[in-house]
């Protein structure tokens, strides 16, 4: 066992109490938004951040709190030049981007282990002075048509003409943690540098309703060494080798500057940036006193060298010896390489190793602290004066809403608040290096702090309300295969109490979002934002219900993944049986209802195109289909799983009564695969579609000029490109057409961006649905791939070309190129940027180029899943086992 894998299993010692749990964008966000109109972007701006406190979290570059976000460390710089002292990354607010939201900035997580025994980040920084005022200007004046105007595209590193500021942790123990920072200068010419390594308590007393107004205090010991002592909180020394010196402040509001009111103290948030760049050396406090204190460093970098400072934080106060802290850098560098090395199959391409390692760090450190008492929060006072509460008040109906935990985010700093579905795709990669970990973030989101008392998930911060699509239970099914693969034991007390919590929002689903009665759902939004003709979100333009193919079919699959856990703990409780049952039912009854027996124009399916549609059911009873080809109809793919013919010897009750129920409901089973004809060494194959559906949608999903690119599926065919949709409601023409980046139209708010780019996350199901099909099917069922005329592949030779093209955005091609940078000659060529990987939120339908938020390791990070299973994974395996379980 490696020493990592030790302190991953060590209970006794908090090695997570630290970690890199700071948020990158706490402005902004709907907790610290106390508007009357619940534009939380507009209210608490990036230009108030150094000056205004905030409540419910804190923010920084490159830092780290404890889990309870008392305590924070981060690192500040200033070049000389800039505006503003960088203590926090940039980027446009929804309304000043011509594609919304964007972040302007390059920064990289390079490396982490799960207890954050080691971490290590990089951000570049320009040498010039920081063009905020050209990025707003820029991209507010071009259109949804052009690209976005990016940080590169300014000219700030030109000539080299930055530096690049390495962040680096290592834990001594749990609560000793040495840190070094290094400058490396990429110019031609010495140029100084101001290094600020930071340390602050989150605000939690000058609040007028705070519950707990004692106030912690950070102070002087000596020329290198700081207290820091908090009511709840061990005492922490902060140790910084020589050549610096300490600046102390308050993390309070500059009421004066913010709201033209007096200040409560001299000393506020924004003293160091006053202190440097204004000249303004009264705003720090002589008496080396506060709760907010940096250690400064003014250092000549040469040409092509580094400077580098180290530092210590501690619960104990002993001597510093730099020495010794860069040995645990080196012993902990060490162990890292020797966990991954088990992780990283070793036959990988080292550039599939550097893939995977980025990945999987990158959302290790989208880890966040997330703090939302919604009731509290409600009612709380924002520290504005004259405050007299607001009248628009996000997520009040989720009164019993609390939320004070470590959670996976999206992104850090586009999407600093955890997505219902985005985490469980989170929880799928975090499973590979931390099972405990990952099995604790899904049962926090079911937990009753969380789910509403009807039974609802919370989707996200923005919108509690609104609907994700119901995946967490493939998660919970996932991870608990992927221990039971591991150890040869599932951890059932896990799988019982998700599943209980699940048959819950199973429940409110059947409740509220099948308004007919008829077994086809209604989901709404379900992440697929501007796919559609309408936004599914708002009441539809012509009145009436949009009865949703993928809604139906992601129902479809959460029964299924519900009848695979009870099946599971019926092997041991028998009384489970008779609820696998009820699954494998409603299972058949959602199929049944989305290609009905007899009822050709009222069905999701088409028999004529051979894909599934949304139907538009008008008010008067009148059916349309919208035939838009886009993930809609791929979905229902999705909605597969096989039962092993030992199962169902060792369950006679539901063997007896599933059997009982396709004899007396036939017409369910009409159009979809018999699930009484064995496969592959007896397994049984429940679907939504059989062999013949199977084949007609395949024919469309590996067609190249239709949602087959060369970097994966697209999210809509290409065929609207020069066939787009429209469909008439009055005098307006509502259209869909194939667009392989970001949408040009606003139709769902902001950077609307689902008309044809690539999406690991279903890219990611729908391989892993293939191998299911192959488990079935076997070597005999084979397909045309690339369709309509490639060579005929097995469904296990489909899914590993699906793998590779997916992989291929990443990786160098021949030419040394990676598709996600496009042409981006920085990241393609120079040696300092080619080897640093992005993982976008969603990729060019086209050429594989990144697109939208920069970090969305959160799902993308699953790359590192699918180059772990095609280099451990092999044909013959899944015959003889079935699906793997830690892909399933």
């Amino acid at each position: 066992m490696s020493a990592e894998s030790q302190r991953l299993a060590d209970r006794a010692q908090p090695w997570k109490q630290w970690g890199p749990y700071l948020g990158e964008r706490q402005w902004g966000t709907v907790r610290e938004d106390y508007s009357d109109t619940g534009n939380a972007w507009d209210y608490f701006s990036h230009d108030q951040a150094r000056s205004r406190t905030y409540r419910w979290g804190e923010d920084g570059l490159g830092g780290i709190s404890d889990d309870q976000q008392l305590l924070c460390f981060a690192l500040a710089l200033w070049n000389g030049h800039d505006p503003i002292l960088k203590e926090r990354l940039f980027g446009l607010t929804n309304s000043e981007g011509n594609h919304g939201e964007d972040v302007k900035e390059y920064y990289f997580y390079l490396d982490s282990t799960p207890t954050h025994s080691y971490m290590k980040y990089l951000y570049k920084y320009p040498q010039k002075s920081f063009p905020y005022d050209d990025l707003v200007k820029t991209n507010g004046h071009r259109s949804a048509h052009e690209p976005e105007y990016e940080l590169l595209d300014t000219g700030a590193f030109d000539e080299n003409r930055y530096f690049d500021v390495f962040v680096e942790y290592a834990k001594a123990n749990s609560r000793e943690i040495w840190i070094k920072v290094r400058a490396e200068n990429r110019g031609n010419e010495t140029t100084p540098i101001h290094l600020m390594p930071t340390l602050w308590f989150r605000n939690t007393w000058s609040w007028p309703d705070a519950n707990d107004k004692r106030k912690p205090v950070i102070k002087a010991l000596d020329n290198q060494t700081v207290l820091a002592e908090h009511p709840l909180l061990e005492s922490y020394y902060l140790t910084a080798q020589s050549g610096g010196y300490w600046l102390f402040t308050e993390n309070e509001s500059n009421l004066e500057r913010l709201f033209d009111a007096p200040n409560v103290h001299p000393f506020v948030k924004d003293a160091f940036h006053r202190y440097l760049i204004d000249g303004k050396t009264n705003g720090v406090n002589p008496a080396q006193t506060g709760t907010k204190a940096c250690v400064h460093y003014l250092l000549d970098v040469p040409a092509g060298s580094s400077v580098e400072i180290l530092l210590r934080l501690s619960d104990q106060a002993t001597p510093f010896h730099g020495a010794q802290g860069l040995s645990v850098f080196q012993e902990r560098i060490q162990e890292a390489d020797e966990f991954y090395a088990q992780v990283i199959p070793p036959a990988t391409p080292d550039d599939q190793k550097n893939i995977m390692r980025q990945a999987i760090a990158s959302l290790l450190w989208t880890k966040q602290f997330y703090y939302y008492p919604v009731e509290e929060w409600r009612t709380s006072d924002s520290g504005v004066p004259g405050y007299m509460g607001r009248q628009v008040v996000r997520n009040k109906d989720w009164f019993h809403f609390e939320a004070k935990d470590i959670l996976l985010m999206p992104d850090k700093w586009e999407y600093p608040w955890f997505a219902a579905w985005d985490h469980v795709f989170h929880v799928a990669v975090a499973g590979m290096v931390d099972i405990e970990f990952a099995k604790e973030q899904l049962l926090t989101l079911t937990k009753d702090r969380y789910l509403h008392p009807n039974g609802q998930l919370p989707a996200y911060e923005w919108n509690f309300h609104d609907v994700n699509p119901p995946v967490h239970p493939w998660g919970v099914w996932r991870i608990y295969l992927l221990e039971k693969e591991r150890t040869g034991k599932g951890d059932r007390e896990f799988l019982e109490r998700s599943f209980h919590k699940l048959l819950l929002y199973f429940t409110w689903w059947v409740n509220r979002k099948d308004s007919i009665g008829n077994n086809v759902f209604e989901g709404g939004f379900l992440g697929l934002d501007n796919i559609g003709v309408f936004d599914r979100s708002a009441p539809l333009p012509t009145g009436g219900v949009l009865e949703q193919a993928d809604g139906s079919a992601w129902m479809a699959g959460f029964s299924l993944y519900m009848l695979n856990m009870a099946l599971e703990l019926a092997l041991e409780n028998p009384a489970y049986q008779e609820v696998a049952t009820k699954f494998y039912q409603h299972f058949y009854y959602i199929a049944g209802a989305m290609d009905r027996v007899g009822l050709q124009a009222d069905e999701l399916w088409d028999e004529a195109d051979g894909f599934f549609y949304d139907l538009l059911r008008l008010p008067d009873g009148h059916a349309v289909r919208l035939k838009v080809r886009s993930l809609v109809g791929l979905i229902p793919l999705i909605a597969t799983t096989v039962i092993e013919a030992w199962v169902l010897e060792r369950l006679p009750i539901f063997r007896q009564q599933t059997e009982e129920f396709r004899l007396q409901h036939p017409h369910l089973f009409a159009n979809v695969n018999d699930p009484s004809r064995p496969g592959v060494n007896g397994r049984r194959l429940i679907s939504l579609v059989n062999e013949t559906k199977l084949r007609r949608i395949l024919g469309r999903m590996l067609d190249e000029s239709r949602f087959f690119s060369d970097y994966g599926i697209r999210s809509l065919s290409r065929y609207h490109l020069e066939h787009p949709y429209t469909f008439q409601v009055g005098y307006h023409p509502y259209e869909v057409r194939y667009e392989p980046a970001e949408s040009t139209t606003g139709m769902f708010g902001g950077n609307s961006n689902w008309r044809g780019p690539i999406w690991m996350p279903l890219n990611a199901l729908l391989f892993q649905t293939l191998v299911v099909f192959y488990s079935y099917y076997g070597d005999e069922f084979r397909v045309a791939c690339p369709a309509p005329e490639g060579p005929l592949l097995t469904l296990w030779e489909v899914s590993q070309e699906l793998s590779r093209r997916l992989i291929a955005i990443f990786e160098r091609d021949a030419q040394g190129q990676r598709p996600v940078y496009g042409g981006s000659e920085k990241f393609q060529n120079d040696p300092h940027w080619r080897d640093l990987i992005l993982f976008y939120e969603y990729f060019h339908g086209d050429n594989g180029s990144g697109v939208g938020a920069s970090h969305q390791t959160g799902w993308t990070a699953i790359i590192a899943r699918l180059i772990q299973f095609q280099q451990a994974a092999t044909a013959q395996m899944i015959l003889a086992q079935g699906l793997k379980p830690g892909l399933e």
